[in-house]
């Protein structure tokens, strides 16, 4: 076995970090034979709930856990880690508008740029969770600067699931069947799914999936865009809260690529920093289509998109470029 990698989770003993810790510990993400010292970070007010937490990832017996520093510290918590799964931020409730999480949560995710640029490795590999994601990453970064912005990186693959899936399901396929949904921009009401490029294996070798849905531009720009980019909001209506589970599982996803890289012919979708490829605005954290090897993203080239999500993409490099704005004004006026 190798020497253990040190991952941090933020909000350790919320949701979901409390479905995110068993796949981590597991295995599933970082590998079946890697060892893990796991850094649990949250807000004193929670570090009783967290030692139930660490009772439990002791009594689950998972062989590569080496040990568990539950901490309210967050020079503690990031000290030569590896991993950041950056889970921690106020939730979004119903009713809410994501305006009013960024001035919440970019002062959190300021000082944990700060911790990590302090306290980290400096190939340490970010994943921003907690919403406004794309944004909160954006920020972590700009207070890191010692770390390459190229690390840091913001969760649409929730998103990319749920495309998957509402294709998968029109289809009445597997869904480990449907590849290369992308998610274009921001993981917000304004995000671009788009199926232009997936294929669908229909038992003979893939297809491109406009071709296995005959061409259905009424679903296809219709209810499969909006059901995805509404999604968030209809579990919240349904559950209460926000998702969860879900959640946990497309973070280990993202994570789980960034570390073992893309298969051949795949690519996936994330927040990185743009460099202004398919027109969307520079110095935002934009979702792409990336392919990974060696830990390192590369935005796909060369795609086509459609007439029709041109202005959506548009649309959501302009909200972006306002939330920026905005998350700093915001970090001005807390130090006026």
């Amino acid at each position: 076995m190798s020497s253990p990698i040190r991952v941090v989770v933020t909000g350790a003993a919320g949701q979901i970090a409390y479905s995110l810790l068993y796949q981590i510990a597991k295995g599933d993400v970082f590998g079946a034979d890697q060892p893990l010292i796991l850094h649990l970070l949250d807000i004193p007010p929670m570090m009783e709930v967290l030692g139930g937490v660490v009772m439990e990832i002791m009594d689950c017996a998972l062989p590569l856990v080496r040990d568990v520093i539950p901490t309210a510290d967050p020079a503690e918590a990031f000290k030569d880690v590896d991993a950041a799964f950056l889970v921690g931020a106020m939730p979004r409730k119903q009713g809410m508008e994501r305006k009013d999480l960024l001035s919440a949560n970019v002062k959190i995710f300021k000082v944990q740029g700060e911790a990590l640029d302090k306290h980290a490795k400096k190939s340490v590999k970010v994943l921003v969770v907690g919403n406004p994601a794309n944004t909160n990453a954006l920020i972590c970064a700009k207070y890191a600067p010692s770390i390459p912005k190229e690390n840091f990186t913001a969760m649409t693959r929730l998103d990319q699931n749920r495309g998957r899936a509402q294709i998968a399901n029109r289809l009445k396929v597997p869904v480990g069947q449907v590849k290369n949904v992308i998610i274009w921009g921001n993981h917000s009401a304004t995000q671009v799914p788009d199926a232009g490029s997936a294929t669908v294996d229909l038992g003979s070798g893939p297809v491109p999936v406009y071709e296995a849905l005959q061409n259905d531009m009424s679903w296809i720009t219709g209810e499969f865009i909006t059901t995805v980019q509404k999604r968030g909001a209809a579990v919240i209506a349904a559950r209460k809260m926000s998702s969860a589970m879900s959640a946990a599982k497309a973070a280990g996803d993202h994570m789980h690529d960034i570390w073992h890289g893309t298969a051949a012919g795949e690519f996936v979708s994330m927040g990185v920093i743009s460099d202004g490829s398919y027109g969307a605005p520079q110095d935002v954290i934009f979702s792409f289509p990336v392919t990974i090897q060696n830990k390192e993203w590369k935005i796909v080239q060369g795609l086509v998109v459609n007439d029709s999500a041109k202005p959506l993409l548009e649309a959501t490099g302009k909200e972006l470029l306002e939330e920026k704005t905005e998350a700093l004004e915001v970090l001005i006026n807390s130090l006026s």
